[in-house]
């Protein structure tokens, strides 16, 4: 669905959950001023029992000029209901009967989705799926400074001050939005009211400490999400803490926050792993967060979370290359099949010392650009850098064009004059050479995996991957999926 969809209606109302968030408030802002842009009128609404009482949103309302309505009841059956932040027949929303009914949202669907529906599980939060639709239907967001500033703080407070961005998606929002810093700063220093300094302190106190990890398990009563990560940055200061995870838990949804401070554990992937198959978790390496859905919890969620934390850390074998060899003689030997890839050379997108960002959907990279250094594009549309030796040692160079579809397309920004160019205007195809051997099996148990290049950050290998050494090289040691695998190499 994009926005254009919905202007066909003449009686339109926006509306977002109960007790609504910075989130929530700055997503129907940007849909009624879609509106407006376009000479229609469209009202903005939340209903429930409780009217916005939080320090911060009254200074959001009204610094901001946020255009919501409390309608606590609603006489009124409009032609078109956009949903913004929630979904139409959550408990966390209101009931407001309408003909048609439309859904704005990043969290996972838990509904049947009408029609009309535009629903990104996998970004940060709902201010940057509307500012990306915005811009699909020809607007700036910047030309309406509060809004601009709105959509950020919706970001800054739906990911734990940013700690859990990981989406491009977001990244791009940020980088674009001209803020007002005042505002944020005010709505930032207004975020903790006393019962949540009582909230934060009770929490910490009641901590569980998990000695063989170093891990604090802390359970807080039911708070802005924010708060989490306030008590989860406090208590990693704390000696011998490696790891922490507070959480919430409210009849409509758990909320989790992870820190961590050791190289064994990336916060992302643990809060992906918490959340497997009852919601949604990501961030950073090292701070991250998530949510569960309660009706899929046949436990409570403290007793979820610690069988999870449990199973997380039993479920991995460590494995530093640098120092460590495989048997090999328990190994099959392969080589690498003639593929079809993509490569950019840097010194054509901009010239030879200029430092830049690549931005993917696996995260960003910075680096500066040499003569030798090249990009590679994988098979599942993944981007990683490479030198022109081992370039040309693996792979033949074509002038053909490289085409290829992705959920993002990569950008690689100048990041001293801000300038940002597309990867695949500049990609060219490339045919793997073959004569490539390696020693290769499936894994039997999880592992992660320090390879010799990158001595802090591991590549995570499950059952069914492959784990590879290459023939001429014993320490150079990583994982394949176990999907891929057979795209890549045939056995010898």
């Amino acid at each position: 669905m994009e926005l254009k969809d919905l202007l066909g209606y003449e009686n339109v109302v926006i509306q977002c959950h109960d007790n609504p968030d910075a989130d929530a408030l700055a997503s129907g802002y940007a849909i009624k001023w879609f509106f407006e842009k376009n000479d229609k009128e469209a009202r903005f609404i939340y209903r429930g029992r409780n009217k916005i009482t939080k320090s911060n949103l009254l200074i959001m309302l009204e610094e901001l000029q946020v255009p919501v309505e409390y309608v606590p009841e609603m006489d009124e059956e409009p032609d078109l209901l956009i949903t913004v932040d929630c979904q139409y027949g959550q408990k966390n929303v209101t009931e407001t009967k309408a003909k048609k009914i439309a859904i704005i949202d990043h969290h996972q669907k838990t509904v049947d989705v009408p029609e009309l529906a535009n629903i990104r599980s996998n970004v940060g939060s709902c201010s940057t799926v509307c500012w990306d639709m915005l811009k699909e239907a020809g607007l700036n967001a910047n030309d309406n400074k509060e809004l601009a500033t709105a959509l950020f703080y919706g970001l800054f407070t739906d990911t734990n001050r940013l700690s859990e961005v990981s989406h491009p998606l977001d990244r791009d929002m940020l980088d674009s939005l001209l803020v007002n810093k005042s505002i944020i700063t005010e709505m930032v220093n207004s975020n903790l009211s006393f019962n949540e300094l009582q909230i934060t302190g009770k929490a910490i106190l009641n901590y569980e400490y998990h000695e063989t990890d170093k891990c604090l398990l802390i359970q807080a009563e039911e708070c802005d999400p924010c708060i989490l990560g306030v008590i989860s940055d406090f208590a990693l200061e704390t000696e011998n803490v490696d790891v922490v995870l507070a959480f919430y838990e409210s009849p409509y949804e758990v909320k989790f926050s992870v820190r961590s401070c050791t190289k064994e554990v990336h916060a992302n992937e643990l809060a992906a792993f918490l959340a497997d198959g009852l919601g949604g978790g990501g961030g950073h390496l090292l701070k991250a967060g998530g949510a569960l859905r309660p009706e899929l919890l046949t436990k409570s969620a403290k007793e979820v979370l610690e069988e999870r934390l449990r199973l997380y850390y039993e479920k991995y074998l460590i494995i530093y290359a640098k120092n460590t060899t495989l048997d090999v003689s328990k190994m099959k030997r392969y080589d690498k099949l003639t593929q079809s890839l993509g490569a950019v050379k840097l010194a054509d997108v901009f010239p030879i010392g200029t430092p830049i960002n690549i931005r993917t959907l696996e995260g960003d990279v910075d680096t500066v650009i040499d003569e030798d250094a090249y990009l590679m594009i994988g098979v599942e549309g993944e981007i990683y850098p490479i030198k022109a030796e081992k370039l040309i040692r693996s792979y033949q160079l074509t002038n053909f064009v490289y085409n290829r579809v992705f959920e993002y397309e990569p950008r690689i920004k100048n990041t001293v004059t801000g300038e940002v160019k597309k990867v695949l205007a500049y990609a060219k195809t490339v045919l793997s050479t073959g004569n490539s051997f390696i020693f290769a099996k499936k894994l039997e148990q999880p592992v992660k995996i320090f390879t010799a290049w990158t001595e802090d950050k591991y590549y995570s290998g499950q059952v069914g991957d492959y784990i590879v050494v290459r023939a001429d090289d014993e320490h150079d040691i990583y994982i394949v999926n176990g999907e891929l695998f057979d795209r890549f190499y045939k056995p010898v």
